[in-house]
C-alpha cells in the first residue's frame, strides 16, 4: 500500500493545478506565467482511502511493469478498503493489443469529415470476430482480475486511472464472458491520476451555487488553416475540412437546451473566448488538434492541444492548449465531440491534452471522445447525454444511460458509442 500511495507522484510537478510529467519544456512561456509551479507531495495511504469514500467511488490503477511482465492493479473501495492484484504479461504486447483493439473496432486516424475505408462484408465479418476477441482479451487482463471488487450497484462510479497507452482503452466496450459490455453492469470514468480526481473533486465543492447557467455550445465553424507534416516530410498550412454533422449537432444540442449555437461565421475564436469564462457548460463539436505543440507534427512546441475555430481579429481560429490555461472558468462540464481530442502526449501520469488544460483553468468534469465518432450516433448520444442530466441524473450516469441508448440501436457498434469517456468529476 506504501508503495502504491508514494510511486505515484515520483517524477512530477504541479502546473496550473494540474498533476504533469517532467519532461515537459519548462522554458515555454506558459510555463512562467502558470499560477501554480511546484512539487506534488505524495498522497498517504489515508489520502486515497479519504478521496475513494468522499466520492463513493470505486478507484482502479493500473500500473505496467516491463521488466517483470506484469500488470498490477490497486483497487481502492468506495469504504476505503485497498486491494491488490497482480496479472502476468508474459508473451502479452498489452500496447500492440490496444492498437488491434481499435483497429478491429474501425477507429482510423481521420476526422468526422472523412469517409471510413469501404471493406468488403467478409472483411467486416472478420473485423468483428477479432473485435470481440479483443476486447475479450483486454477485459480478461484488466478486469478479470478485479471483478469480484467491483461494485454490485451499475450505477456506483468505477474511476479507472490508466497508465501511458491503456488510457485508450475503450473500457466501456470490454466484454466479459457473458458476453455483456462493462458499461452494462458499471458506470466508468478515467482520471490521469488519483491528484487530478482529487482536484477535480475540490473545483466542484467549491462553485458557487449562484453561478450562471448559460450554454455555450459551438458547432463547426469556419475552418481554419493548421501546419501539419506532409507525406513528402515538409510542414504545409492546410485548412480543416468543414464538419456538417458536427454542425447538425450543435443545432440539435442547442434546441434541446432552449439556446443559440454558435456556428460558421459566429464562431470566431475571439468571441468564444470572450464568453467561455461567464458559461457554466461548453460543447465544441469541432476539429480537436492533439498534434498541434508537436513540433514534430506541426512545426509548433508548446502545450499539446487546439481546437478549432473560426478566426476573425487578428485571431488564426486555433484556441490552444496554452490559452485555456491562461483561462479561469466556471464551467461545471465542457464537452470535446471532436475527433481525438482525448488523445494528447501519453506520458506515465496519463494524457496530457485538452481535457487537461480545461481541469487546470477550473473545470472539474470533461467528457472526451478517444477517436473520430460517426456524426449521427454523436448527435443522438449527446442529445441523449443532456436529456439525462436534465432529468437529475450525474454525469458519469447520464453518459452511461446514452451509451446504452445508442447500444441499442440497429447495427450499432461500440464505434459509434465507446469512444466518449468522462474525466474527472462523476456528480
Amino acid at each position: 500500500d506504501m508503495a502504491f500511495a508514494e510511486g505515484m507522484t515520483e517524477g512530477m510537478a504541479f502546473v496550473g493545478g494540474i498533476v504533469i510529467a517532467e519532461d515537459i519544456d519548462w522554458t515555454l512561456p506558459v510555463f512562467q506565467r502558470a499560477r501554480v509551479l511546484e512539487p506534488v507531495s505524495p498522497l498517504s495511504v489515508e489520502d486515497i482511502q479519504r478521496i475513494a469514500q468522499e466520492q463513493g467511488s470505486t478507484l482502479v490503477e493500473y500500473f505496467l511493469s516491463t521488466e517483470r511482465e506484469t500488470l498490477s492493479i490497486w483497487v481502492i473501495s468506495s469504504d476505503g478498503t485497498i486491494a491488490f492484484r497482480e496479472k502476468p504479461l508474459t508473451n502479452i504486447d498489452l500496447s500492440s493489443l490496444v492498437t488491434e483493439t481499435r483497429d478491429s473496432i474501425g477507429v482510423w486516424r481521420g476526422d468526422r469529415a472523412s469517409a471510413p475505408p469501404q471493406l468488403r462484408p467478409d472483411v467486416l465479418a472478420q473485423l468483428q470476430a477479432e473485435q470481440d476477441e479483443n476486447l475479450s482479451q483486454l477485459h480478461d487482463l484488466l478486469i478479470d482480475p478485479i471483478a469480484d471488487l467491483l461494485p454490485d450497484d451499475p450505477n456506483q462510479p468505477v474511476v479507472f486511472i490508466p497508465q501511458g497507452e491503456l488510457f485508450l482503452v475503450p473500457f466501456p466496450a470490454l466484454k466479459d464472458d457473458n458476453g455483456d459490455y462493462l458499461i452494462e453492469n458499471h458506470t466508468v470514468l478515467t482520471a490521469p491520476s488519483i491528484q487530478v480526481l482529487q482536484l477535480t473533486h475540490d473545483i466542484a465543492n467549491s462553485r458557487d451555487e449562484a453561478t450562471t447557467n448559460l450554454p455555450l455550445i459551438v458547432g463547426n465553424p469556419v475552418m481554419p488553416s493548421a501546419t501539419f507534416l506532409s507525406d513528402d516530410g515538409e510542414f504545409v498550412d492546410t485548412r480543416l475540412s468543414p464538419l456538417p454533422g458536427a454542425l447538425k449537432e450543435a443545432n440539435a444540442i442547442s434546441q434541446f437546451l432552449g439556446t443559440s449555437a454558435l456556428t460558421q461565421e459566429q464562431a470566431t475564436e475571439s468571441i468564444i473566448k470572450r464568453l467561455m469564462p461567464r458559461v457554466s457548460l461548453i460543447h465544441f463539436a469541432t476539429h480537436g488538434l492533439l498534434e498541434y505543440g508537436d513540433p514534430r507534427e506541426t512545426g509548433t512546441r508548446d502545450v499539446p492541444g487546439a481546437i478549432a475555430l473560426t478566426p476573425s481579429n487578428g485571431e488564426d481560429g486555433l484556441l490552444t492548449s496554452a490559452e485555456i490555461l491562461q483561462m479561469d472558468l466556471q464551467a461545471d462540464l465542457v464537452v470535446l465531440s471532436a475527433c481525438d481530442t482525448g488523445r494528447g502526449r501519453i506520458t506515465g501520469d496519463g494524457v496530457i491534452g485538452l481535457s487537461r488544460a480545461f481541469i487546470a483553468a477550473g473545470v472539474p468534469s470533461v467528457v472526451v471522445s478517444l477517436w473520430a465518432v460517426p456524426d449521427a450516433p454523436t448527435a443522438d448520444l449527446m442529445t441523449e447525454f443532456y436529456r439525462q442530466l436534465d432529468q437529475g441524473q450525474t454525469k458519469a450516469q447520464a453518459l452511461r444511460q446514452a451509451m446504452l441508448m445508442i447500444m441499442e440501436q440497429p447495427d450499432s457498434t461500440p464505434k459509434d458509442w465507446a469512444a466518449f469517456t468522462l474525466i474527472g468529476e462523476s456528480e
